[in-house]
């Protein structure tokens, strides 16, 4: 049995994804979570409220937001959402993928109220009725000391991905309104300030992208690797993310550059110890979690990709229908269609109607591929070729996709020599980067070749 990727998936996981809702396994799940979680949410703020005075972070423009006791009802309304959530898992692996990222949510918020405590500094109106008894049931429990991140925010998103991806139609817009309205409750309730709420976001993403819906968590049997540029990079992003939280201590707007610290620094495991598939991109597009953390990362890499093609954004047709270009938008595509698109890139999604026979060979950006990554990318050219012309791209087009397009050329003997393949590509689509770890990696897929593709 393969998985969404297409890739084999172990007895194991295969036998999970067949089977009956484990509703059983949920509600054990659910007997742990839920002790756990007053057990350790009461234990954060009586640690806050008797070890020092917590701080306060806030912005003065907060004290215009209202105060809305009736939004009380989906604050509270997240806690039946909690224990619902697990009926909507369809197999083990969701279930406790679905456990695993609630767990994880939990301890992050936790160790961060405990590491740095802060509290609540507005009054809260007076309110009677049953909001009012509301307000006085969470208040038997919930202190003014578990700030941000906010659990609250990180539980909701975790909660929100399982619920979308259970319903369809007008239910999933009715799950997208309710999810928005409970991640403003937080405010109106004066529960939350602004800062928590971003903060939440982070932790609930970090959740989703340890804990994938589909292959292994990144953290499976990952090592530091043995390539020496691949630690170049992950050091200067590890640098760029240093850099990113020195700036933060100033306060006020800066604090918003904790969120490309914390894009940076997840790139630099990327490319310290999890490589191209912790960017979990699948069917052109980054997972949910791996998004929203590395929003600001993709934005730039988005933007640097256009500023370096913006004079040469068109492909250019290399030989036989097959194009190197690079990686395209809707607007692109809309005038040159192609039946088929092969997608080196691991960090930048690609557009769902970019080809028919769309494939994605997740490569590290400036990290020279290896004999057998090119292999297989001259494979791949030359199975979607059979559906028409084809597109091979990467962010600019000049390097990843380049080197793909000459192993194609050595593997099918269109050319006769490393010099030969890069020269006839150099033609066509001048300002490629292939340098000497480029040509090496090529010349060995020469030696080793035995067969034409």
């Amino acid at each position: 049995m393969r998985d969404a990727d297409g890739a084999v998936l172990p007895p194991a996981e295969a036998v999970a994804l067949t089977e009956t809702r484990p509703w059983r396994r949920g509600l054990l799940w659910l007997l742990f979570l839920g002790p756990f979680f007053f057990a350790s949410y009461g234990f954060a703020n009586w640690w806050a409220a008797g070890h020092g005075t917590p701080g306060v972070l806030a912005f003065e423009w907060e004290r215009r937001i209202p105060f809305l006791a009736w939004t009380i009802v989906p604050y509270w309304s997240i806690d039946l959402l909690y224990g619902l959530s697990f009926l909507l898992c369809r197999n083990r692996r969701e279930t406790d993928r679905h456990a695993q990222r609630l767990l994880t949510a939990q301890l992050i918020s936790v160790a961060c109220f405990i590491l740095f405590p802060l509290r609540f500094s507005f009054e809260r109106p007076p309110t009677d009725g049953l909001f009012g008894r509301m307000f006085d049931i969470l208040m038997g429990f919930d202190q003014p000391f578990n700030q941000a991140p906010s659990l609250h925010i990180s539980l909701l998103l975790i909660l929100w991905v399982r619920y979308a991806a259970a319903s369809r139609g007008s239910w999933r817009l009715a799950v997208h309104g309710w999810a928005l309205l409970i991640g403003l409750s937080v405010l109106t309730t004066y529960q939350h300030h602004f800062i928590d709420v971003p903060t939440g976001l982070l932790a609930g993403a970090f959740s989703l992208w340890l804990w994938p819906d589909q292959g292994p968590s990144p953290l499976a049997g990952f090592h530091l690797t043995p390539c020496p540029t691949r630690r170049r990079l992950a050091f200067r992003y590890f640098v760029g993310a240093l850099a990113c939280v020195l700036g933060a201590w100033a306060g006020g707007i800066a604090l918003w550059l904790l969120w490309p610290a914390a894009a940076l620094a997840l790139v630099a495991f990327i490319y310290a110890w999890g490589g191209a598939r912790s960017f979990q991109k699948s069917g052109g597009d980054l997972s949910c979690g791996a998004t929203l953390i590395l929003l600001p990362y993709l934005a730039g890499a988005w933007l640097n990709s256009r500023w370096w093609t913006h004079r040469h954004p068109a492909p250019d047709e290399i030989a036989d229908d097959v194009w190197l270009g690079r990686l395209p938008s809707r607007y692109d595509l809309a005038d040159r269609p192609f039946a088929a698109v092969l997608d080196l890139t691991a960090e930048l999604p690609c557009p769902a109607d970019a080809g028919k026979g769309h494939a994605n060979l997740p490569w590290l950006d400036l990290v020279p591929p290896c004999p057998g990554e090119l292999a297989r990318a001259a494979d791949e050219i030359a199975r979607l070729r059979r559906e028409g012309p084809v597109l091979v791209c990467c962010a600019l087009g000049y390097s990843r996709s380049a080197c793909a397009v000459a192993a194609w050329l050595l593997a099918s003997g269109r050319a006769r020599g490393v010099d030969e393949a890069v020269a006839l590509i150099a033609a066509r689509r001048p300002r490629l980067v292939l340098g000497p770890a480029h040509r090496a990696a090529l010349a060995t897929l020469v030696e080793g070749k035995t067969d034409g593709v």
